[in-house]
């Protein structure tokens, strides 16, 4: 009796320990992360003002160049904030405003990482970065006022259909940003969330690749690197939805989608609810034509005239249909997929059947194999596709 009763004190001391070392060691970790996140918040602010780059602006400053950030100047609204119309009065410029959600901790982040990341570029298909603001918890970023608008919203929304050369010039003009990003800045970036509605269209429609709260930065020679899951399903390619690692090769699956969605304005996935079955996702049904010799069926019915071209058309579903090829080893590099597109290389032939592939983590790599649909490369025809 005596030894049971010790045996239970102890190991309610015992637990109760362990419940005070995990306390104190999560306080800790929580402690050490919000100095971190000051740390860089301090940092970027001292390295901003000692720059030649975006300027700091006041919060009064922007509060009243967006009516108080008032209703009527709302253009969108994010999982971390919204974006409001503003008018900067001392440099005579319409400008969109990201304020970010207060007291939220992702937003923070997303503000360190878009602010470290962004104001060092330099493209003409990015959005420009004009300035920014920390003050107490509020944290909000300037850039330059996109006039026309999302790609999104002309795609699926209410806005004016797009024509069908402005659709080529938009999908060049994203290729052409995330070149820049993959290969010609002085580190890769790898953007983890290219959708139609990051992309921005000025007022010639030139595209401009925004929002890079989630983008990491990586030397050009390394691999995918571990970032945990984050993004938009409909776009993530099903490696980094497995394993969690980023690379140049899950931004171009990206993009491969969002191209399949300019030439056949629909979504990467059907957000209907109340289906008995789920519809297949937008790579599988053009896949699907693909190999049935039948994409032209897949261009948005509103195109045509406008200087249309079939032709173009299969060319750029084709190239989607590779840049969103299930296994990332079969998957272009993004030059190679703007060496297509500019009909400085031949069609890539894919295999008639969508490839299914499976992926697990091994302790150093991750390892990919293809399955159910032939070989997971490929192969390559001299045809040449006019414009």
């Amino acid at each position: 009796m005596i030894i049971g009763v010790s045996v239970s004190g102890f190991v309610l001391v015992t637990f109760f320990i362990v419940l005070l070392i995990t306390f104190f060691l999560r306080r800790k970790h929580r402690r050490e992360k919000a100095g971190e996140e000051k740390e860089n918040l301090t940092s970027i602010n001292e390295d901003l003002e000692r720059g030649a780059g975006p300027r700091k602006f006041s919060y009064k400053e922007l509060a009243s160049a967006a009516n108080n950030f008032s209703v009527d100047r709302k253009l969108g609204e994010g999982g971390f904030g919204a974006v409001y119309k503003g008018y900067l009065t001392g440099l005579d410029m319409m400008v969109a405003i990201k304020k970010f959600t207060g007291g939220s901790t992702q937003g923070k982040r997303e503000f360190v990482t878009e602010v470290k990341v962004i104001s060092s570029l330099r493209h003409r298909n990015l959005v420009q970065l004009v300035g920014w603001c920390h003050e107490k918890d509020e944290f909000l970023m300037v850039y330059e006022f996109m006039p026309h608008g999302s790609l999104d919203a002309h795609l699926f929304g209410k806005k004016p259909h797009l024509a069908w050369p402005v659709r080529c010039k938009v999908t060049l003009g994203i290729a052409s940003a995330l070149l820049y990003l993959h290969e010609e800045w002085e580190q890769c970036v790898v953007h983890r969330d290219i959708k139609a509605s990051n992309v921005m269209l000025d007022s010639s429609f030139n595209a401009k690749l925004g929002d890079f709260g989630l983008a990491r930065l990586m030397d050009h020679e390394v691999g995918p690197q571990t970032t945990g899951l984050a993004g938009t399903f409909g776009y993530m390619a099903p490696e980094y939805i497995s394993t969690g690692r980023a690379s140049k090769e899950s931004d171009v699956y990206s993009f491969g989608v969002v191209t399949l969605e300019i030439v056949t304005g629909r979504k990467s996935v059907d957000p209907r609810q109340g289906r008995v079955e789920p519809e297949a996702s937008l790579v599988e049904r053009v896949w699907d034509l693909y190999g049935k010799g039948e994409l032209i069926k897949g261009v948005d019915e509103k195109l045509g005239g406008d200087g249309f071209d079939e032709k173009q058309a299969e060319c750029l579903m084709v190239v989607g249909l590779w840049c969103a090829h299930p296994d990332r080893n079969s998957r272009p590099s993004i030059k190679q997929a703007i060496q297509v597109l500019s009909l400085e290389a031949p069609l890539p032939h894919l295999p008639t059947k969508m490839p299914v592939a499976s992926y697990h983590v091994s302790s150093s790599s991750t390892a990919t194999s293809v399955s159910s649909g032939g070989a997971g490369t490929a192969t390559f025809s001299s045809a040449q596709l006019g414009r």
